[in-house]
């Protein structure tokens, strides 16, 4: 499998731009509508690649419909999560 070559990696503040811009959704927003709420503009491949590392974190979900951010900073959600009993 061909891995396509990155022309540009983001800097930190880029991601955390985009990361902030997805905690202040509160619906899915397409590739166009969040970049079109970023305060700079970002290339559409660098904006692949933050959005390929917050989805494999963990952090959003990318579909079909839209992209929408799920991580929980919750210390209470993520005690229940860890000392939970299974049904």
């Amino acid at each position: 499998m061909l891995e396509a070559q990155v022309m540009h990696y983001p800097n930190l503040k880029t991601v955390l731009m985009v990361e902030d811009a997805l905690k202040k959704s509160d619906r899915l927003l397409t590739r166009e509508e969040l970049k079109s709420k970023l305060k700079r503009k970002v290339m559409h491949q660098t904006l692949n690649v933050i959005l390929n590392y917050l989805e494999d974190s963990g952090k959003i979900l990318d579909g079909r419909k839209g992209i929408l951010w799920v991580y929980n900073t919750s210390k209470k959600l993520d005690k229940l999560s860890r000392e939970g009993v299974e049904a």
